[in-house]
């Protein structure tokens, strides 16, 4: 079936007889939102199922295997987790028998034929973009696809694949996606509804089972919530620092209360008949500290105690080296177990199944045992409500906080589920409330192109259609939602600059400029003229202070003073006055019949070329003060009228220093300036100063507009630029010719990793081609794994081939790191020598004791180490440009690395060593 083929299954779901009634498959009567949903199948839809954590969404996608079945068509169940899947296999295995229950995970295949076959998304993403054969098309007769745990679309690491099988999945096939609670379930419906085809959105926030929110002090257990759940119940008190200590803790947070005892915690519990319980503590070292502290109290009865040894002797004896140290099976023992990721999986699961039987009563779990892990319990613990991140310290967020809380409350077995957050120190009973009222956080996309996608696209699609299957994103989809605001902005901003673009239409900006540089010089020049001005001023000022105190009355002079309104004004010197210093004062009267007491500065012109006026006046008025002024009657102003006929025919009302050579260049230039400003057409456009308020504002809003438009088209198409980027990459180190795969191109995209590129060029190179089987597992755990921590050692030393073989490969890494910056690329290049002695010890055949005892990291780790590595050593088979002897070595050390206890469980994996046809995990296609 090809991806996007619109083709309906070859008969009408909604008509088929063989629809079937839920009350005959399920012995109890089902919750509304599974009956719906069930409808809502049957009517051929797809389906986004979104309901609290252990309220039976699973029953959803059983339904739907029982339908398929019925119908004569094939189920796949996703999963997020190779755990989950083989867990799911069990389970599906006793519900609908063996031989109708097929397996599909990275390394391992089994009864591919079935009718239900489970295995991760991940792989079910890459069989989407293996190439369709005719004769051995694994999509054929597949009714629909169950995406168990969709909202690990979330996950910053492997989200991307939940988008891209949602993408790619053929549009004949029902989804039946069952998510936890997210705030925004309806816009990934409208998603898929849009990329895939007709959806319905089943919301629920029933619990079958309610959750009653407790909290833990050290004075005991106390409610949490009020009645109606809407705040802090009353005896709640949030606890506030002394007041002597709020000086002392001014620049952090002041610590809470002194947290209690995680025995005390417990032994509640136990009193009140609330186990089993999960109690989550964010590290690993936690947890296995939480052991050790209460390990040595029992928490079971007799009987109970004795069925756990039984367990016990039957692990032991399959798996003598999947036991933990004496101290975690005394705990054990007595009910009490740690699981997180340090644990050998083998152990984990054997501490799940006995906690599901009720034989566990305590599990001290890190978060990841909250990712879908079928381990339900009366009660779960949260000991602290922040955790550390790689972003810093950090609250809980809603969705991580609820993912925890819905663990508890077992479905037929509890009336009511208990919540208890733990009084830390930094976190008190006002974060626990606000946690137990929040509300899930909403589905993010973590879409990311990659050299594979791209490989794979471009072998199958042009460049036209491969574009739009990467716009078909739910990155794309959200940013269409979040830019439809920006748009609307950016759709306000053009209109506005259109209104003010025409408002000044027939304005030439041209002029405009030119006419503010004009005015700019003017400016300029009128402020040199005025400096030019002071200083012939301040030169000629002491000359005429001198000459006037041998001047006569009658002397014709030009003042400028403050009274004058500073303009130079012809006058005559009546009488002089003694003044407080050694220069008279000087009565004078002006042109305008005004008499004026001013002292010798004020005059800035002594006309001794003119001849002395003859003063006979009776009425000269007594004024006293300096810049006193007084208007002359008539007898006063014949002489005023003089004095004005004088000015008329001589230069009396330019000042003394204006006649300055440099002063009269400068102001003939400003005359001349501004003559030249008058005759530009903007001097005549009205209210400049609105003008050039509008001219900034049409600027700004240029400037805003092109940014707003470079922001929204990144946001909307950087996933295309990226795969444009890669799309560079691969044509220069030859995997593309054009747009088209070569050999080179193919081998790389058969691989699955981080890096795919990274790993077909090495595996090209032919540096790898002469190591043994052990030594080729070093060097593929180091150029595959990420370690991601600065504090693991490891006993073994690498053998000198594998180091000087990792070394050559630096000049590829090298190369390939300054390609991608070129082209703003930063997928990892995985180059690490650390752990690489611990692998070929591994592949040389060291036990596991020993092994162990030579790292620091803890089983779980190493466990995850050799299975990354193991992933990519069983996909180089089936790559095409590498030699036979690398191909044959890559199989001989994945048998190596492939023992107990980093190999799936027993009956597992003799079933695949019985299989009859060899698959590429990549791409699960057969050789």
């Amino acid at each position: 079936m090809d991806i996007d083929s619109t083709e309906s299954l070859p008969t009408d779901l909604s008509a088929k007889s063989g629809n079937l009634n839920p009350r005959d498959i399920f012995s109890f009567p089902l919750d509304d939102f599974q009956l719906q949903s069930i409808e809502y199948l049957n009517q051929g839809h797809s389906i986004v199922v979104s309901a609290p954590t252990g309220s039976g969404k699973t029953l959803i996608g059983e339904y739907a295997i029982y339908r398929a079945i019925a119908h004569g068509y094939k189920v796949f169940y996703t999963t997020p987790l190779k755990a989950l899947s083989n867990q799911k296999l069990r389970d599906f295995r006793k519900q609908f028998g063996v031989e109708k229950v097929g397996l599909m995970t990275g390394d391992l295949s089994l009864n591919r034929d079935a009718s239900i076959i489970v295995m991760t998304t991940e792989i079910f993403r890459n069989m989407l973009y293996a190439e369709r054969d005719e004769t051995d098309d694994l999509l054929e007769n597949v009714e629909s696809v169950v995406l168990d745990e969709c909202h690990y679309m979330n996950d910053s690491q492997r989200g991307t694949v939940w988008e891209e099988s949602i993408i790619h999945c053929p549009q004949s096939v029902q989804l039946v996606a069952l998510s936890a609670t997210v705030a925004n379930s309806g816009q990934l419906t409208d998603w898929i509804n849009q990329v895939h085809g007709p959806t319905d959105l089943i919301f629920s926030d029933f619990r079958p089972v309610p959750l009653h929110f407790l909290f833990s002090s050290a004075k005991g257990l106390h409610p949490l919530l009020n009645d109606k759940r809407t705040g802090l119940h009353p005896n709640c008190k949030i606890w506030r620092p002394p007041k002597g200590n709020k000086k002392k803790f001014r620049s952090a947070k002041p610590p809470q209360p002194e947290p209690p005892k995680i025995k005390n915690v417990i032994f509640n519990l136990a009193e009140r008949d609330m186990l089993p319980a999960i109690y989550f503590i964010f590290s690993r070292r936690g947890c296995d500290r939480a052991v050790r502290e209460i390990g040595a109290h029992s928490l079971v009865s007799s009987k109970e105690r004795k069925h756990i040894q039984n367990h016990f002797k039957k692990f032991k004896s399959i798996n003598p080296d999947g036991i933990r140290d004496s101290l975690h099976v005394e705990a054990l023992l007595n009910g009490i177990a740690a699981h997180h990721a340090g644990v050998l999986p083998v152990w984990k699961e054997f501490i799940e199944g006995l906690f599901q039987q009720g034989l566990i009563k305590v599990v001290f779990a890190t978060e990841t045992l909250a990712a879908g892990i079928n381990m339900p319990a009366r009660s779960t613990v949260i000991s602290t409500l922040s955790k550390r991140t790689e972003g810093g310290h950090r609250l809980l967020t809603g969705s991580e906080f609820l993912q925890m809380a819905g663990r508890a409350g077992r479905r037929g077995l509890d009336s009511i589920g208990y919540v208890i957050t733990v009084q830390s120190r930094f976190e008190g009973v006002r974060e626990a409330g606000q946690l137990a009222l929040t509300k899930a956080d909403p589905l993010i996309s973590q879409f990311t192109p990659s050299y594979g996608m791209v490989l794979n696209l471009l072998q199958r699609y042009d460049l036209e259609k491969s574009k739009e299957l990467v716009e078909r994103s739910f990155g794309r989809y959200l940013a269409g939602l979040d830019l439809f605001g920006e748009e609307e902005t950016l759709r306000q901003m053009k209109l506005q600059l259109k209104t003010l673009q025409e408002n000044v239409s027939d304005i030439s900006w041209t002029d405009f400029e030119n006419y503010e540089k004009s005015r700019g010089r003017l400016k300029e020049e009128r402020r040199l003229l005025k400096i030019l001005q002071q200083q012939a001023a301040e030169t000629l000022a002491n000359e005429l202070t001198l000459a006037l105190q041998f001047s006569s009355v009658g002397t014709l002079v030009s003042l400028k003073s403050p009274q004058l309104k500073e303009l130079i004004t012809p006058a005559v010197i009546i009488r002089k006055l003694q003044g407080d210093g050694k220069f008279p004062l000087l009565l004078c009267l002006t042109e305008d019949n005004l008499w004026i007491l001013v002292p010798c500065h004020y005059v800035v012109s002594l006309h001794a070329e003119l001849s002395c006026m003859e003063i006979n006046t009776p009425n000269i008025p007594t004024l006293k003060r300096v810049g006193e002024i007084q208007y002359g009657e008539k007898d006063s102003s014949d002489i005023a009228l003089q004095i004005k006929q004088i000015a008329q025919s001589h230069e009396m009302r330019i000042a003394q220093y204006d006649l300055a050579g440099e002063v009269l260049q400068q102001a003939k230039l400003v005359e001349e300036l501004e003559l030249e400003l008058a005759q530009q057409p903007a001097h005549h456009w009205g209210d400049r100063k609105k003008l050039k308020k509008n001219r900034r504002r049409i600027d700004k809003l240029n400037l805003e507009i092109r940014e707003s438009e470079e922001i929204l088209y990144h946001r909307s198409n950087h996933h295309w630029e990226m795969f444009l980027s890669l799309i560079n990459i691969l044509q220069y180190f030859g995997c593309l010719q054009e747009l088209v795969i070569t050999d080179i191109g193919r081998t790389v995209g058969v691989l699955r990793g981080d890096n795919e590129l990274w790993l077909g060029l090495v595996l090209m190179s032919g540096h790898l081609d002469n190591l043994t089987a052990a030594q080729l597992a070093a060097v593929i755990q180091a150029i595959s794994t990420d370690l991601n921590r600065h504090d693991i050692w490891s006993g073994f030393i690498p053998s000198p081939k594998s180091e000087e073989t990792l070394k050559d490969l630096a000049g590829i890494r090298s190369q390939l790191y300054k390609v991608q910056q070129r082209d703003n690329v930063d997928t990892p290049i995985f180059w690490n020598s650390e752990l690489m002695g611990l692998v070929e010890a591994w592949a040389s055949g060291v036990g596991w004791s020993e092994l162990i005892s030579n790292t620091s990291l803890d089983e779980g780790d190493v466990v995850r180490l050799i299975r990354r590595t193991m992933d990519l050593l069983s996909q180089i088979p089936y790559c095409e440009v590498i030699s036979k002897q690398l191909r044959n070595n890559s199989r001989i050390a994945f048998k190596a690395i492939n023992r107990f206890p980093v190999s799936e469980d027993e009956d597992i994996q003799q079933e695949v060593e019985n299989a009859e046809k060899p698959l590429n995990p990549a791409t699960e296609r057969t050789t």
